[in-house]
């Protein structure tokens, strides 16, 4: 017997901007879906319109289990896990061995496929790349979302990912974001 689905299932516990006021709860699955969905995006951008080669299942894969040590680690809110580079590597180390946690639940027939999504390897860093984007873009969507629910706890939030996502400088997220964020700020009447 597995218990790896039986904490993957937990997702749904683990809720995000633990030290904010929030009108609506998120929480890291419905996040991890969220940033699938536009990493996807991103990659067949970057392939289609800049000449990118990444593969955008492997990107939606590693998107969907990105956040998933947190079953085991919780949510430690950004403010903290970048607080300083000590608290950051102690961090990065928890998380490593909380995937190793994960990982070691994985049936052994199936470890040959898990094992690259929960220890991705030098061949993802364009992948990972996309996803830090598709991360951030996520996060800012719901400063949005929470702006336009009249929450002004994450106006600083909101610059700091905007600037964040315009520093990255990756052509497939400007396009994204012409594209498609603009539109995160109407009603659904305005929508038709």
């Amino acid at each position: 017997m597995s218990h790896l689905f039986a904490y993957l299932s937990r997702m749904k516990f683990i809720q995000r901007w633990g030290l904010m006021h929030n009108v609506h709860e998120e929480n890291i699955q419905e996040h991890s879906l969220q940033v699938g969905m536009i990493a996807h995006s991103l990659a067949l951008i970057r392939n289609r319109l800049y000449g990118g080669d990444v593969n955008p299942e492997r990107v939606v894969v590693l998107a969907m289990y990105h956040d998933s040590s947190e079953v085991i680690t919780g949510d430690l809110p950004t403010p903290i896990k970048y607080f300083s580079p000590k608290i950051k590597t102690a961090y990065k180390e928890i998380e490593e061995i909380a995937n190793r946690r994960l990982f070691d639940m994985v049936p052994e027939i199936m470890k040959a496929d898990f094992e690259s999504v929960f220890f991705p390897t030098e061949e993802d860093e364009e992948h990972w790349k996309i996803i830090k984007a598709a991360d951030k873009i996520s996060a800012y969507l719901k400063c949005l979302e929470e702006r336009k629910a009249g929450n002004q706890e994450f106006l600083r939030a909101e610059q700091v990912l905007r600037q964040a996502v315009k520093d990255m400088d990756l052509p497939e997220v400007k396009w994204f974001w012409k594209t498609f964020v603009p539109s995160i700020k109407l009603t659904l009447d305005e929508l038709e």
